[in-house]
């Protein structure tokens, strides 16, 4: 009887172990992208809502997971949308570590990609975040002078 009621519990949780994916839109105003990502493994994917040729209900594009937006370690993955109103990406982030990528879909390659992940707090970024760094910035300035 024990044997069968630890079979009924475990039946009953699966569902649950299953909804394992978190969904963000993507921040740019002007974009219906949604992007999603699976909460143990990290990977990530996009779909969006695009225009049929010739009219119609248009169709539901969606992007696979490319460079860096696949599987990773296993851990507990979020989506973050910054409130960049010009920004197609989001930010994958890892709760357990602290660690951050971008992820974005590169529509020739109909692809989402992700950079890969960095932590403020480790010895590897710090040279990065010194003044007189050789690699620019892609974000603009955000206020004040530039």
């Amino acid at each position: 009887m024990r044997l069968l009621s630890a079979a009924c519990l475990i039946l009953l949780a699966a569902p649950a172990l299953g909804a394992s994916f978190e969904f963000v839109p993507a921040p740019q105003i002007d974009l219906n992208r949604v992007y999603r990502v699976d909460k143990v493994t990290g990977e990530v994917t996009s779909c969006q809502y695009g225009l049929r040729e010739g009219g119609g209900i248009g169709q539901t594009l969606c992007f696979g997971p490319g460079e860096g937006a696949g599987s990773q370690a296993p851990s507990e993955y979020g989506l973050v949308a910054s409130r960049h109103t010009r920004e197609a990406g989001v930010f994958r982030v890892n709760y357990r570590t602290g660690e951050m990528s971008i992820c974005y879909v590169q529509v020739k390659e109909e692809v989402v990609v992700c950079t890969p992940q960095a932590n403020p707090s480790t010895a590897e970024a710090a040279p990065a975040a010194q003044p007189g760094r050789t690699v620019p910035s892609a974000t603009p300035a955000q206020g004040g002078r530039p």
